[in-house]
């Protein structure tokens, strides 16, 4: 189920060029769920095609499940939906740029590579880098939404969220295992986790009009 890729390699650091939102859908004036590391992308597929208000971003670092992705995309007609390979540290900054206002809307980071080991944990997606530049980029009130079903990684993510300041969340962190999925969509990894029996960590946030520190 998971493919590693290390994000740190020199391959990885390369800087790609995204297209601008006018490339990517047909109807700019929508709001865009950014999904970063989304897989195979069947949890976009079912989400654009339900939810044809909302535009839909998916970034993955494997490049290999986004041509994947992409086919389907294009078999299912989805015009509201693209899926982009790149490493989101290290190619988002810009695209983000290139915006006159803000479109993203809501941004989902769901089972994130765990990284076990203590010489990767610097390759985990949510660094504080990172997380900086999703709060400077999203208006009051958009959501950020986490999902793990390793509850260490997610004790990591939640506590830096709460350490930035920039978001707030209805849910407390006691909470965490009972917070059913608000889109009652579920990824691949979910699906996987369900089978098995594995616990699904979640939080949802909302960003708040602190300033980032």
């Amino acid at each position: 189920m998971r493919q590693h890729v290390n994000p740190l390699s020199r391959f990885f650091q390369l800087e790609k060029d995204l297209p601008g939102i006018q490339e990517l859908f047909d109807d700019t004036d929508l709001p865009i769920h950014l999904d970063i590391g989304c897989g195979r992308g069947h949890f976009l597929l079912s989400m654009a095609a339900c939810n044809t208000k909302w535009n839909f971003l998916g970034l993955e670092i494997r490049e290999s499940l986004v041509i994947g992705a992409e086919k389907e995309r294009v078999e299912l007609g989805l015009n509201n939906l693209s899926f982009l390979f790149c490493n989101a540290n290290v190619s988002l900054k810009n695209w983000f740029l290139n915006f006159s206002e803000r479109k993203v809307k809501r941004v989902s980071i769901q089972f994130p590579d765990p990284w076990f080991k203590k010489r990767h944990r610097k390759r985990r997606v949510l660094t504080p880098s990172f997380l900086s530049l999703l709060a400077e980029n999203l208006d009051t009130g958009s959501e950020l939404f986490i999902q793990s079903d390793v509850h260490s990684i997610m004790n990591e993510m939640v506590n830096l969220i709460d350490l930035s300041k920039c978001f707030n969340s209805k849910y407390s962190d006691s909470q965490l295992s009972s917070i059913s999925n608000p889109f009652h969509i579920l990824t691949e990894r979910e699906k996987y986790a369900k089978k098995k029996g594995l616990q699904v960590y979640r939080k949802l946030y909302y960003r708040n009009s602190n300033d980032i520190k």
